[in-house]
């Protein structure tokens, strides 16, 4: 990891009788180590001048936690493209050898019930980038995230604001295999690498005029959390039926450095499936525990066969987190200035709900090599979002 940090701490003062501005260079030691301490560092220390200094410093550090849970969450519980059942074989009597089970390659991420077939082993890997620009709704690159404001009653603007710009990307490259145990029971496990880059800065405006207050850039790479995962089919009717799994999240992520959760999670699932000879569709849905916030998660998918080779895939994956957490403007009396409102950033404990849309296709591309290439667009504003997030995977199947 390699952080750079530099900065200019100001203080501004105001009074709504006040023209004037007093601009005070402030020095600070640059002893940030971590990801999460730089993003700490770019939200504490406001200069807007509130009246409640503990107030500002317990609403900064509750916007930071939330930002840094929002990260944690996202790469912690990050879909993985699995290997699991592009390919499913089936022991055919008749023929005394293992028959594809479906034409039909699966979805990416939502599972379906059919497994893979005794002794099929798979192995994959895929990339996949996102560039974060919002955050609840509110803009995360164009400088208009309001930290902290002062402004006069009836007035429609803030004659003092502060406000963040933030930049965070990551590329993710992850690894998996797959075996099936029986022809029933499959087990597999991923482990993604992570590059996590965060830029942002901090600009106090007092009545159109902007003063830098402080910059940061920041990266850390590294194995983030492991996933390990067990499905068992216990009905089967052709490509239909339904199959139970379990997931483990193991902590072997950084979480000082958002590459991980820090804690062990848990998902238990139900799969179902109904698969005809070109459209199929499928469900799940789990409960995590012990991930920090408890939450219910599902998707849907619809697979249609467009060739030998090709499956075109169209899925819904959602979540809904019961302490996923929530920004919100304080607005408060100016505890010392008769007619001023402060308006402070800050963090909420609360049920959240997010949605997102998958499209895209898995096509055969020779022998057992399966290609894969989707797009992930979110529909809620909830959370951390990126405006489309493209993966693309590579599979190879072994086997008997």
């Amino acid at each position: 990891m390699r952080i750079r940090v530099r900065f200019a701490m100001c203080l501004a003062t105001a009074t709504a009788a006040a023209t004037m501005v007093l601009l005070s260079p402030v020095p600070a030691s640059a002893q940030q180590q971590t990801i999460s301490d730089v993003l700490s560092f770019l939200l504490v220390n406001r200069s807007v001048s509130t009246g409640d200094f503990a107030g500002d410093q317990v609403a900064a550090q509750d916007v930071s936690n939330a930002i840094a849970g929002f990260l944690r969450s996202e790469l912690g519980t990050l879909p993985i493209n699995s290997p699991a059942t592009g390919f499913s074989y089936r022991l055919d009597p008749a023929l005394g050898a293992n028959v594809r089970s479906s034409d039909s390659f699966g979805p990416f991420f939502t599972e379906r019930s059919l497994t893979s077939g005794k002794h099929q082993l798979a192995i994959a890997v895929s990339y996949t980038q996102a560039m974060f620009d919002n955050i609840d709704g509110r803009k995360l690159r164009n400088g208009t995230l309001v930290s902290t404001a002062s402004q006069l009653d009836g007035d429609a603007q803030p004659f003092d604001v502060e406000t963040l710009t933030l930049r965070i990307q990551t590329r993710t490259t992850t690894f998996s295999a797959h075996v099936g145990l029986t022809d029933r029971l499959d087990l597999s496990a991923a482990v993604p690498f992570i590059t996590l880059s965060l830029s942002g800065n901090r600009v106090d405006t007092f009545k159109g005029t902007a003063f830098p207050q402080a910059s940061a850039v920041a990266s850390a790479s590294g194995v983030g959390d492991t996933i390990v995962r067990a499905k068992y089919n216990f009905i089967r009717r052709g490509a239909s039926g339904l199959s139970l799994a379990a997931d483990v999240h193991a902590p072997t992520g950084d979480a000082a450095n958002l590459l991980g959760t820090g804690k062990t999670a848990f998902t238990p699932w139900v799969i179902g499936s109904l698969e005809g000879d070109r459209i199929g569709w499928h469900s799940e849905v789990g409960y995590t525990t012990g991930s920090g916030s408890n939450e219910l998660d599902y998707s849907s998918a619809i697979t249609a066969v467009a060739g030998r080779r090709v499956t075109i895939v169209a899925e819904v994956i959602g979540r809904r987190l019961q302490s996923g957490g929530q920004l919100v403007d304080a607005v408060e009396p100016h505890p010392g200035l008769v007619g001023v409102e402060t308006i402070r950033l800050t963090g909420t404990t609360q049920s959240t709900s997010r949605v997102s849309v998958v499209a895209g296709i898995r096509w055969n591309i020779a022998s057992r090599w399966l290609w894969s290439l989707n797009a992930i667009q979110p529909v809620t504003t909830a959370g951390l979002n990126a405006h489309w997030v493209p993966t693309m995977t590579f599979d190879y199947a072994l086997g008997r």
